[in-house]
C-alpha cells in the first residue's frame, strides 16, 4: 500500500509541473525568419502569431508572390524552433520518468 501512496504523490507532483509547464510555454515566444532576414515572424507558445515584420524593400506590387512565399517560410522557421523548445522543455521536466516511448507531452 505505501508504494500505491508514493505513486500518487508522484502522479500529483507530476500533474502540478505539467501545469507549470504549460503556463511557461504559453509565455514563450520563437522567432524565425526568411529571405535573409527582410521577413521575419514571432509566434507565442500556442503557436498564434505574435508579430510580422516585413523590409520595405518587399512592399512592390510586382513581388506579391515572393512576399507571400517568405510569409509562409519565415511562419514555418519559427514553428519548427517553437516545437523543438517545447520538445526541449518538455523532456527536461520528464527525464527520469518511466514514460512508454512515443508520448508525447503535453497532451
Amino acid at each position: 500500500m505505501k508504494d500505491l501512496m508514493g505513486m500518487m504523490k508522484q502522479a500529483k507532483a507530476m500533474q502540478e509541473k505539467m501545469q507549470g509547464l504549460q503556463a511557461e510555454i504559453a509565455e514563450t515566444t520563437a522567432s524565425g525568419q526568411a529571405g535573409g532576414g527582410v521577413v521575419s515572424v514571432t509566434l507565442k507558445g500556442s503557436g498564434e502569431l505574435e508579430s510580422l515584420n516585413l523590409d520595405p524593400s518587399l512592399l512592390k506590387a510586382d513581388e506579391k508572390d515572393i512576399l507571400e512565399d517568405l510569409i509562409v517560410a519565415a511562419h514555418a522557421d519559427a514553428k519548427r524552433k517553437l516545437d523543438a523548445l517545447i520538445q526541449e522543455k518538455t523532456q527536461a521536466l520528464t527525464a527520469g520518468l518511466p514514460l512508454p516511448p512515443g508520448l508525447k507531452l503535453p497532451f
